[in-house]
């Protein structure tokens, strides 16, 4: 049973840093390609950033420059480093997965999703 398992949510003041993470069970974790999605309330959940098999990463250009996805195979864990955080960034953030694809054809569209993890809050103050 694939099992997706966030953590390392929180409120942080505008400006400040938070790192999530995604551990992951149940499947080859090498076999998936891995991505962060966000939830604001009233809004339609978003990606934010995605990450193939081999470690190359796509983002949203709300993120870019301040987002890092990262992944650690052999733990079967993912990380999204956030810095320079804003208020609009508070979210819900949810860990997801699919099927392995190639890089230039994956998308920050959660419909290609189909695993998803509970989500963690993230709440950042001006």
């Amino acid at each position: 049973q694939v099992q997706l398992v966030e953590s390392g949510g929180g409120s942080v003041q505008a400006g400040g840093s938070l790192r999530l993470s995604c551990a992951v069970f149940g499947y080859t974790y090498s076999s998936y390609c891995m991505g962060w999605f966000r939830q604001a309330p009233g809004k339609e959940r978003e990606g934010v950033a995605v990450i193939d098999s081999d470690g190359r990463p796509s983002y949203a250009d709300s993120v870019k420059g301040r987002f890092t996805i990262s992944q650690d195979n052999a733990k079967a864990i993912l990380y999204l480093q956030m810095n320079s955080l804003k208020p609009e960034d508070t979210a819900k953030y949810y860990c997801a997965a699919r099927q392995r694809q190639r890089w230039s054809l994956l998308r920050l569209d959660p419909t290609d999703f189909g695993y998803w993890g509970q989500g963690t809050q993230v709440t950042v103050s001006s």
